[in-house]
């Protein structure tokens, strides 16, 4: 890698070594199933294209600090139950950590650690005032009744409050994790505090300072990326369809929007599999269905896929609004569509990103592509801060203007340096973490 000109008289390089120790090399669970191993895959492959002083590159590669937090809950039996969970600041260089709070029985601190990072990239190449953060609780949320799920939820905002804070750390929603949730939070902090702080979190109720516009967000930002795509290669939305992988509060508002975009929706899907319908989904009826059963399984006129086949499915454009992981070396090749929209966070792997861009697979990076939630969350937060509310029209307007402008950004710097979507998207988000450090200089 080319070193700045500034890094001069250089000691040989051994700190790596001590962090790597200190934080234990990330666990792996098999082939390209570590998200960390894959943040850093991603994070060594950017930087190979930037002048990064060798401390600063170090410095980004780990985590700023970790929580690891042991707390009880009384179950409705009275029985206790003992739950872990995470807090992780990947970096605090341009402001408040940013990051949701997941719910998962199987939700990992190498999970934590790769989307807090994501968390960085996302926010620095949107240009917010954020650093990168992320939650977790080892916890099958559907598991628990409402009163199980709250007091779990307050216990845990208690053992995180140390970090938390409107200036500090401000939590959202993820996988797990709803509008409930952070109102839960919100008002846990804000009984400690004395005083109701409705800008600790996002994601929230409308009724108690949450933004118009927030719950559809991510999804209405996909939509404006792969319109943007589209229009970038020349194609009308009208003749194009459409594969969504994951129909859940992302994916569902994806196929809306695309569906009101004059695209068609052929197939989508959700954890139990998936419903296929060459002329286009009744997506009005589906919701519905989906609503009454609980998945998209089983809705009338459909064929039903897996998730693995509708993957493979002929459409023009793949939106992956699932978990991560879902795209790999194993499957990539079979993958047939022309244009990917990464709805979820980490969704390929990079392994399966070499085969996509060598057979020029258009990928829309999840950094980029699913970044309207984290916006909208912006707008919520400065909304809380000064106390008035915007209009639906004026969010999704600021949504869709820095969506779009950060989508051309990417295309410059892919054109300029002949790099791949996401190559191009980390070295943008990593350049302005890099020279806001920078600029800001080393203490003391």
């Amino acid at each position: 890698m080319t070193e700045s000109a500034g890094d001069t008289n250089k000691q040989p390089n051994t700190s790596r070594f001590s962090i790597s120790e200190a934080l234990g090399s990330p666990r792996r669970l098999g082939h390209e199933e570590n998200p960390y191993v894959n943040a850093l895959a991603q994070f060594d492959k950017a930087v190979e294209y930037l002048k990064l002083k060798r401390g600063v590159e170090e410095m980004l590669r780990y985590p700023k600090r970790e929580l690891s937090v042991i707390f009880p809950v009384e179950m409705d039996t009275g029985e206790i139950q003992v739950f872990r969970g995470y807090r992780v600041h990947h970096s605090t260089v341009k402001g408040p950590t940013k990051g949701g709070i997941r719910y998962a029985p199987d939700v990992t601190l190498d999970d934590v650690r790769a989307l807090a990072m994501l968390m960085t990239w996302k926010c620095a190449l949107m240009n917010l005032p954020y650093g990168g953060a992320k939650g977790g609780v080892l916890v099958d949320p559907k598991k628990l009744s409402r009163r199980e799920l709250e007091r779990l939820t307050r216990r845990y905002a208690t053992e995180i409050s140390v970090l938390i804070g409107p200036d500090r750390d401000i939590p959202a929603p993820d996988m797990g994790t709803d509008s409930q949730v952070m109102a839960w939070i919100m008002d846990t902090y804000s009984m400690h505090s004395g005083f109701s702080v409705p800008a600790v979190v996002t994601g929230k109720p409308v009724e108690i300072g949450g933004s118009l516009g927030r719950t559809a967000a991510t999804g209405r930002g996909v939509v404006y990326t792969v319109e943007e795509a589209l229009r970038l290669k020349g194609a009308d939305p009208k003749g194009i369809t459409v594969s969504v992988q994951g129909f859940g509060n992302v994916g569902s508002v994806a196929a809306q929007c695309c569906g009101e975009s004059g695209m068609t929706v052929v197939a989508v899907s959700d954890s139990r599999g998936g419903v296929y319908r060459g002329d286009g989904l009744d997506l009005s009826a589906l919701n519905r269905h989906k609503a009454e059963a609980g998945t998209v399984l089983g809705f009338p006129g459909a064929d039903e896929v897996t998730n693995e086949e509708l993957l493979a499915l002929k459409s023009d454009v793949l939106v992956a609004a699932a978990t991560g992981n879902q795209i790999t070396s194993r499957n990539a090749d079979q993958v047939r569509a022309g244009i990917i929209a990464e709805g979820a966070n980490g969704p390929t792997t990079p392994e399966a990103d070499d085969i996509l861009v060598n057979r020029g697979v258009f990928v829309i990076p999840d950094i980029l592509c699913n970044a309207g939630g984290v916006t909208v969350s912006y707008l919520e937060w400065v909304q809380d801060l000064q106390s008035f509310m915007w209009p639906l029209e004026q969010i999704n307007r600021h949504l869709r203007n820095l969506i779009v402008d950060a989508f051309h950004s990417v295309m410059g710097c892919c054109t300029f340096h002949g790099v791949p979507n996401r190559v191009a998207a980390q070295m943008l988000a990593i350049q302005r973490i890099s020279d806001a450090i920078l600029i800001r200089g080393i203490y003391p």
